[in-house]
């Protein structure tokens, strides 16, 4: 892969905004699941695969994970980050303000009080919390309805999901159509380009991007279908790699 072209964030599957401890997280999950003991991801790919792409997470993880390598590293690709990406969790963190720390007490603060002073406390008050508990409320119901999953539920098929570990383009148009997401739909959830995602349907190798980026957008359509992103991924590009050697 050009290192030119390699987009870190990408690698890490996590948005230009995103936090340091989402960047943690990331990281963990990332090389967990390429230098694990997985019996499904070694069915799919060589320990020589696998460990190029940790390669690729290491280095990834040794840039944005110091703030000031990602600073500088941000200057150089010419990245602004993003806001949070939506898509990162099911249902929406709102944002809460934190309260100024109170002033220390004096013993006069309470000379009215019936305790004594050392044991009285200000007696604080949570109305501004009010509103941000509301628009938790609110930001939850929104993503529910973005993101929730509305269809008939059929035994067989969520069984031949459960136990899948080869996931194709046209599985994957399977499992969407079943449960009742239109590509409008898909699109408007993922935030991936119809192109993309009929390509990766079609299993369309000539309109797909650069693995890495095909890759982050498989996880992103797995997790919107409420699939294992980490094995829907990797037993994607398992396939497309296995199309590309037959050509």
């Amino acid at each position: 892969m050009d290192t030119e072209k390699k987009n870190y964030y990408e690698v890490l599957e996590i948005a230009m905004g995103a936090t340091p401890q989402e960047i943690e997280r990331a990281y963990t999950r990332a090389r967990n699941a390429y230098s694990g003991d997985s019996v499904a991801l070694y069915s799919l790919m060589s320990q020589a695969e696998c460990q190029a792409i940790v390669d690729q997470i290491e280095e990834a993880y040794a840039i944005l994970g110091f703030p000031e390598k990602r600073r500088e590293y941000d200057r150089v690709r010419g990245f602004n980050h993003a806001p949070r990406n939506p898509f990162e969790d099911s249902v929406a963190t709102p944002h809460v303000m934190e309260r100024p720390a109170p002033a220390p007490a004096r013993n006069d603060d309470f000379k009215d009080s019936k305790l004594p002073a050392q044991e009285a406390r200000p007696n604080f008050q949570y109305e501004d919390y009010g509103s941000n508990l509301q628009e938790a409320k609110v930001s939850k119901v929104q993503a529910l309805k973005k993101f929730g999953l509305d269809y008939t539920v059929d035994p067989a098929m969520e069984q031949k999901i459960e136990q899948s570990t080869d996931f194709t383009g046209p599985y994957l148009r399977q499992i969407r159509e079943y449960k009742n997401v239109d590509m409008a739909r898909l699109v408007e959830m993922t935030r991936i380009s119809r192109t993309h995602l009929e390509a990766i349907e079609n299993d369309n190798i000539a309109k797909l991007p650069a693995d890495v980026y095909t890759r982050g957008f498989v996880a992103q359509l797995a997790k919107v279908l409420k699939l294992n992103p980490d094995l829907v991924a990797t037993s994607y590009l398992h396939h497309i790699k296995r199309l590309k050697g037959a050509k």
